[in-house]
């Protein structure tokens, strides 16, 4: 399993802030996720993974589900994280799942065109 790596500060990318508001998410939800994510995948950019954590959880038949997820893309670095993106995705992914890698793959290719 990846662990999430610790670092001293955050640098928000202009690309991460316009994500952060057009998907109604705050500094302190993604915070939340890089501290207790559900699930960390490696991320599509070389030296970043991706973080997740669903919306809320309903538990049926001992199982855990939810109809939503936060994504969040970071690199780290020796002194500070860089979020690349932060995005909600619609449905349940499982883990190293084909439409999670193609949407990681899309928010990469925006962020790229971006710089």
């Amino acid at each position: 399993m990846l662990k999430i790596p610790k670092a001293k500060t955050l640098l928000w990318t202009n690309h991460s802030r316009a994500k952060m508001n057009f998907y109604r998410l705050s500094e302190q939800r993604i915070k939340r996720i890089l501290n207790a994510p559900k699930r960390v995948e490696k991320g599509i950019a070389p030296k970043t993974i991706a973080a997740m954590q669903p919306l809320s959880v309903i538990k049926n038949n001992g199982k855990e589900l939810w109809k939503q997820e936060i994504w969040v893309m970071v690199e780290d670095t020796k002194t500070q994280k860089k979020i690349i993106s932060a995005w909600r995705y619609p449905g349940m992914t499982k883990p190293n799942s084909e439409s999670a890698f193609n949407f990681l793959r899309s928010e990469y290719d925006e962020f790229q065109s971006s710089n």
